[in-house]
């Protein structure tokens, strides 16, 4: 589901990504261990088309990442390190606006936008803005954002940084569901 071959990336004369072969079949969650500054969110950005490798390939749910980024990004979710949230945006609205971009109509965003509020907790936070919200409740928003179009790889950078005991076990406890029902879960983690 995720498989790449020699992929390195460089900024000016530091390299990030040297080399790095990967592959993981469906359903497999793979921890992405390292220090601040390994190149783990530049791994995620390579494996996600958002950066690309100064050599190497990659292909994930059997798109090639650079040569078909389109389809790509339709059967991932991404939780960036940065959330990519909109400060006077509701939860509910941050789900409303990302529903049609991944090709679902309203009565399907509002469906799965119901089931995620539910599932994350989120139900309390519905109607309140991103700039009010907790970081966990801002982490479990924008991870409801990836998780909206029912993505067959999920990519998650740093999804228990900064969150209380709580927030991890709901988190931990939705990637093992994801990956029992063939979901390929790559996150990072210090």
């Amino acid at each position: 589901m995720i498989s790449c071959r020699n992929l390195s990336r460089s900024f000016g004369s530091t390299t990030v990504v040297e080399g790095l072969d990967i592959d993981l079949p469906q359903g497999s969650v793979c921890a992405f261990l390292g220090p601040n500054g390994a190149g783990k969110s530049t791994t995620v950005k390579l494996l996600t088309g958002q950066l690309r490798p100064d050599s190497g390939e990659a292909t994930v749910a059997g798109w090639d990442v650079l040569r078909r980024p389109l389809e790509l990004k339709h059967c991932i979710g991404v939780l960036p390190d940065r959330l990519g949230l909109f400060d006077h945006l509701t939860v509910e609205e941050h789900l409303s606006m990302a529903g049609p971009i991944y090709g679902l109509s309203r009565p399907e965003t509002e469906a799965r936008a119901g089931q995620l509020l539910h599932v994350l907790g989120l139900e309390p936070a519905r109607y309140t803005y991103a700039d009010h919200c907790s970081h966990g409740t801002r982490k479990k928003a924008a991870l409801a954002m990836a998780l909206l179009h029912n993505p067959r790889v999920l990519f998650l950078d740093e999804p228990f940084e900064g969150v209380d005991p709580l927030t991890s076990r709901v988190i931990r406890d939705l990637l093992q569901s994801l990956a029992t029902r063939g979901v390929t879960v790559f996150f990072t983690s210090h």
